[in-house]
Order: structure tokens, then C-alpha cells, then sequence
């Protein structure tokens, strides 16, 4: 690593009266999510019913979610209540990794779940021999894959940057694009593999994420049952909706311009891909689908 500055973050806001209600506001979104993905992962578990591709994949989800929000939030919390908001360079590169790795395995998660439901929807008869446990398997593997690969090139490429002593990070966590802000170092190569390899990543994610969706709208037009075709329609847009939070806060934060020039709304979009996604995922992909609140119902009778 090239030096080991001390960074500051600016934090949420640098309002003394703001602190403890943020905190609080964020404290609670965060035992919300933290509370719904670890009760979904245990559920799918250890109910035998759910023991289906499609709870497979939500449990991953699940468990990205948890991961995901924890790369970030305490932190956050952590500052708002101590005022100290400063990271040294190995944590804030530690930070950029695991942030980079969960969110590029989530995007291509849920890819691999919007196929998953296209298999469903559109191939009823030859679902069983498409989604084997086998093949879901070795596609949750790449999705990991994918995720730690683009990590480990984007952070070696970081930690090889000089930064500038008493550097401060207009945000409240170390992402990529702001430590290429406040880099002393020529970030050429740096800005190459953002915009070649996470914009190739982050358009065949998203044209793997939307197209199934597309064939799946298609054949529900086509039914005759209205109240199933309101009930895909519905689980559909649902989906998507979320889908589309993630990716376009995402990438504003990364392809605004260039890593020189500051995007003023960046803290409010991140709040979105980092606190708000985590948390609608469990309302949207669990509690809209009828097996699962069974399962949810089955569970909290017996306790």
C-alpha cells in the first residue's frame, strides 16, 4: 500500500442537532434489515418446503443483504454517535473491497433469480430439468466468483494509489470513486478498469436482470386468468421496481463524469443502494410470496 494516510468522512451531515435522530432513523432501518434477512435465511433452512431453487436463491439474496448492509451501516452508526468519523487507509480499502465484492454478487444474484422465475413462468414443464441442484448451484458459485474477481482487481489497483495527507472523504464510507478523488496518484488505470470492467459487469447484469423479465411479460399478457395474470404482473413490477433503485443509484455514483468532479446528491443515492435496498428486499421477494408467510406463520405458532 502506498502510504497510510488517515482519512476523514465527512459524515451524513455536520449538523450537531441532526446526529442523534440520524443515528436513531438508521439504527432502526438497520436492526430491520439485519432482523428480516437472518429470519429469512433461517426459515428457508430449516423448513423442508422451501428447499427449492427459489428459496435457494432468496437465501443467498438473504445473506448478500445482511453482509451488505453490515459493510457500511455500523460504520455510519459508529460515527454519528462518536463524532470521530476518521479510517485509515488498510480499513478504508478493506471496506471498498467487501462493498464492491457484495454489491457486484447481488446485481448478478439477481440475474440469476429473474432467470430463475422466466424458467418458472415460461418453461413450467422442463423446470425441473433446467434448475437442478447441480446447475443452481454452480451459478450462485459464479455469482461469487464474479463479485470477488472484480473486488480483488479494483482494490489492488487502490491500494497501489498515494494519498493525499488529511484527505477528506465527502461521504459516510469508503467507496471507490471518492479514494480516486483524493488520490495524489495518477488514477488513469484506475478509471480504465471502472468504467471498462464495472460498466461491462453492470450492463450484462442489468440485460440479464430485465430481459427474462421481458419474456415473462409477454406470456402474461397472453393468460386468460385475470387474477393470476394481476398477481405475475404484480410480483413482476414489484421486482423490478427494486431492481431498478439498485442499479440506477449505483451507478450514478460511479459513472457521474469522472472521479474529479463530485456529485452533489451522491450521499442521499448511496443511502439508497446501501440502506434502503437491503432493507426492501425481504418486503418485496419474501413477505409478497404466499409459501413463505405460510412458512412464516407455521413458525411463529410454534414459538
Amino acid at each position: 500500500m502506498g502510504n497510510q494516510t488517515i482519512f476523514f468522512l465527512s459524515g451524513l451531515s455536520g449538523l450537531p442537532s441532526l446526529q442523534l435522530p440520524l443515528f436513531l432513523f438508521f439504527l432502526l432501518i438497520y436492526l430491520l434489515t439485519f432482523i428480516w434477512n437472518l429470519l429469512i435465511i433461517f426459515i428457508i433452512v430449516t423448513d423442508p418446503h422451501l428447499h427449492v431453487p427459489m428459496y435457494f436463491f432468496l437465501g443467498n439474496l438473504a445473506s448478500l443483504d445482511l453482509c451488505f448492509s453490515s459493510v457500511t451501516v455500523p460504520r455510519m452508526l459508529f460515527d454519528l454517535y462518536t463524532k470521530k468519523r476518521t479510517m485509515t487507509t488498510a480499513a478504508c480499502i478493506t471496506q471498498v473491497f467487501f462493498f464492491m465484492f457484495l454489491a457486484v454478487s447481488e446485481v448478478f444474484l439477481l440475474s440469476v433469480m429473474s432467470f430463475d422465475r422466466y424458467t418458472a413462468v415460461c418453461q413450467p414443464l422442463h423446470y425441473v430439468q433446467i434448475m437442478r441442484w447441480k446447475v443452481c448451484v454452480q451459478l450462485v458459485s459464479s455469482v461469487w466468483c464474479v463479485g470477488l474477481m472484480n473486488s480483488l482487481v479494483h482494490t489492488f489497483y487502490a491500494s497501489k494509489l498515494t494519498y493525499c495527507q488529511s484527505d477528506i472523504i465527502d461521504s459516510y464510507f469508503c467507496d471507490l470513486p471518492q479514494l480516486l478523488q483524493i488520490s495524489c496518484s495518477d488514477i488513469y488505470i484506475n478509471m480504465l478498469l471502472m468504467l471498462l470492467l464495472s460498466g461491462f459487469l453492470g450492463v450484462l447484469s442489468l440485460i440479464l436482470t430485465f430481459l427474462p423479465y421481458v419474456f415473462i411479460l409477454k406470456i402474461v399478457l397472453k393468460m386468460q386468468i385475470k387474477g393470476k395474470t394481476s398477481k405475475v404482473f404484480s410480483t413482476c413490477t414489484s421486482h423490478l421496481a427494486v431492481v431498478f433503485i439498485f442499479y440506477c443509484s449505483g451507478m450514478l455514483n460511479y459513472f457521474w463524469p469522472s472521479a474529479t468532479h463530485h456529485f452533489p446528491g451522491a450521499k442521499v443515492v448511496s443511502i439508497f443502494y446501501t440502506v434502503i435496498v437491503p432493507l426492501l428486499n425481504p418486503l418485496i421477494y419474501s413477505l409478497r410470496n404466499q409459501d413463505f408467510r405460510t412458512a412464516l406463520e407455521g413458525v411463529l405458532k410454534r414459538k
